[in-house]
C-alpha cells in the first residue's frame, strides 16, 4: 500500500510534492516496490478494480449449463489480476487488468447471465461462499487453481480490513510519502467493517523487516505480522 503520512490512500487530495521534488515518484515507487517483492498477482476490493476494469455490463450471447463452479479463463502465463466481488459489479469486456489475467472472486447468489458475461470475457473465476465473503476459503482455491503462492493485497481500505480479521495477511508493504490529506472520514489503510468493539488485529504482532529512504523522502516500510505472545 502507498499512503500519505496520516495514512489516507488516495494521491489526488494529498498535498502537493515540495519543490525540486518530481511529480509522479508515487506511482513509480508503487510499481518498483511492488516487482521486489515478488508476488505472482495482485488483489483488490470491488470499488478499485472498478476503477480499473472500467468494463459496461451487456447480455451474454448465450448462457451455457455447469456454470457454477470454478473457471479457469486462458491464462497464459500471466500474473494474476483478483477481484473480490461478492455480487458480481464489476464488468470487464476482456480479460485482462493492466495486461495480467483477471480472476473474479464472487459469491454463490450471482446471476447466471453475469457468469456467461465472464467467461464471454475470457475471466477466471470462483466462488468464496455463499456471500462471498470466506477469504480463507477463496484463498485456498486461488492456490490450487494456478499454482501461487505469493499475492500482493492492494487495497482498497475495507477489503485490506477484511483479509485482516481474517488472517490472511502475513507481511505489511507501506510506501509513506511526504505528503498530508487531512480531511476526516476518508478511506485509511485499514477499514474493517465489524461490529462494535470488534479487533480485526487482535492477536497479532508486527515485525519490524525494512526501512528505506527513497528519493524524494518516500519511507519504504516492511513489516512481518505475527502471532503476539500474548494473545
Amino acid at each position: 500500500m502507498g499512503s500519505s503520512i496520516d495514512g489516507r490512500l488516495h494521491p489526488s487530495r494529498w498535498t502537493p510534492p515540495a519543490t525540486g521534488i518530481a511529480d509522479g515518484l508515487v506511482h513509480r515507487y508503487y510499481e518498483e516496490t511492488a516487482a521486489r517483492l515478488g508476488g505472482e498477482g495482485w488483489i483488490v476490493g470491488r470499488t478499485t478494480m472498478a476503477e480499473i476494469a472500467k468494463g459496461h455490463p451487456r447480455l451474454p450471447s448465450a448462457i451455457p449449463a455447469s456454470l457454477r463452479r470454478t473457471h479457469l479463463g486462458d491464462r497464459k502465463g500471466r500474473d494474476l489480476a483478483v477481484a473480490i466481488d461478492p455480487h458480481g459489479k464489476v464488468h470487464y469486456g476482456r480479460d485482462d487488468a493492466g495486461g495480467d489475467h483477471v480472476v473474479a472472486v464472487l459469491g454463490e447468489g450471482v446471476s447466471d447471465a453475469y457468469l456467461a458475461e465472464l467467461r464471454e470475457d475470457g475471466v477466471s473465476y470462483l466462488f468464496a461462499g455463499p456471500e462471498g465473503r470466506d477469504l480463507s476459503a477463496a484463498m485456498d482455491t486461488l492456490g490450487a487453481a494456478f499454482g501461487v503462492r505469493t499475492l500482493l493485497l492492494e487495497g482498497g481500505g475495507i477489503i485490506n480490513g477484511a483479509f485482516l480479521k481474517a488472517g490472511l495477511i502475513d507481511e505489511v508493504s507501506l510506501l509513506v510519502s511526504p505528503a498530508l490529506d487531512g480531511l476526516a472520514g476518508v478511506p485509511t489503510i485499514f477499514e474493517y467493517h465489524g461490529e462494535p468493539g470488534e479487533r480485526p488485529a487482535a492477536g497479532k504482532a508486527l515485525r519490524h523487516l525494512q526501512t528505506e529512504t527513497l528519493e524524494g523522502g518516500t519511507v519504504w516500510l516492511r513489516y512481518r505480522v505475527e502471532d503476539a505472545e500474548d494473545a
